[in-house]
């Protein structure tokens, strides 16, 4: 079984790959590897063409997983992305095809043009790890991550996503623009490399990932500290602009981002910083705001940072 070292050495080194396809998103690669680490869904809400689809792929291949994508579109059927059985003429029975969720990372891609019947589907991937066909449960390979992207401005043609499937995401993460030099080194980059694809090593595999996932269960947790958790949570439910706080899957989360963000700095014990430092990734889709304030964007950031703000920090000896 791995150790704290080797684990921050290790996804250090996952993250130095990505980062030779990916440029300027350090930050947001430390998040999306300590969700991969705590074993969570990731929601990317964010405009075309920023490299939401490269990172996903980049990480899959560093990570040295399997990696499928799904464009999500209205006519999408929940069989054809959990598969079905097809009959064979020469071997006269039905055959299992399996559809893409059975990959480690799948790129649910523009989830929110799906229908509810095939986003349900997904759901039950997301939840229990596996799927029903023809009711027979099939378990999905581990380790599972789904990667899901939405464009926050394009609503035509769209099925929000319900309360119940967001709060299944761990995280919603945003990419952001890269800035001016970021932008010129993305081109010469690509110029020199003569080419699009990024060639990639693999750092890790899928069991050697486990291993690394069993090394975070075991980092410390302070007492006072689960309790910052739980109050930071409770000050979402009762701030008077909100209408539905975060559940207690989002302590949860807290409790899991906040040991793979230790891991991730090669630390075996938590410390507050680990916990405020996700408090809008993990608080930002849970929270449910009041009809009055459905159309301020800014709100739901206003309320977590209150919520943070008023919370008392506990002093870790």
């Amino acid at each position: 079984m791995a150790d704290i070292t080797n684990v921050s050495t290790t996804t250090k080194q996952v993250i130095a790959e990505v980062e030779r396809a990916v440029v300027g998103k350090r930050a947001l690669l430390e998040m999306m590897m300590a969700s991969v680490l705590a074993g969570g869904h990731l929601l990317l809400e964010d405009f075309p063409g920023l490299g939401k689809t490269l990172i996903a792929r980049s990480f899959a291949k560093a990570l040295g997983l399997e990696f499928k994508r799904i464009q999500f579109t209205p006519d999408l059927l929940p069989g054809d992305i959990t598969g079905g059985y097809i009959f064979n003429r020469v071997k006269n029975k039905f055959e299992l095809r399996k559809g893409p969720l059975f990959a480690n990372i799948v790129l649910a891609d523009e989830i929110n043009r799906a229908s509810p019947k095939t986003q349900s589907a997904l759901l039950e991937a997301m939840q229990e790890g596996q799927v029903t066909i023809e009711g027979e449960s099939l378990p999905l390979p581990e380790p599972f991550l789904v990667l899901a992207t939405q464009n926050p401005i394009e609503y035509e043609g769209t099925f929000p996503l319900p309360e119940a499937q967001l709060d299944r995401f761990m995280l919603k993460l945003t990419v952001g623009y890269p800035n001016l030099d970021e932008e010129k080194l993305i081109l010469r980059r690509r110029r020199e490399r003569k080419q699009d694809e990024v060639p990639l090593r693999e750092i890790t595999k899928a069991q050697q990932l486990l291993e690394l996932r069993e090394a975070v269960e075991n980092i410390h947790v302070d007492a006072d500290l689960e309790n910052y958790i739980a109050s930071l949570v409770h000050a979402t439910r009762v701030d008077r602009r909100v209408a539905v706080g975060a559940s207690p899957r989002g302590s949860l989360a807290f409790l899991k981002m906040a040991r793979a963000n230790a891991a991730l700095e090669g630390r075996d014990f938590i410390t507050p910083d680990d916990i405020k430092r996700y408090a809008t990734p993990v608080l930002g889709h849970r929270v449910i705001l009041q009809p009055e304030y459905w159309m301020a964007r800014t709100v739901t950031d206003d309320v977590i940072r209150d919520s943070v703000a008023k919370t008392p920090v506990p002093v870790i000896k």
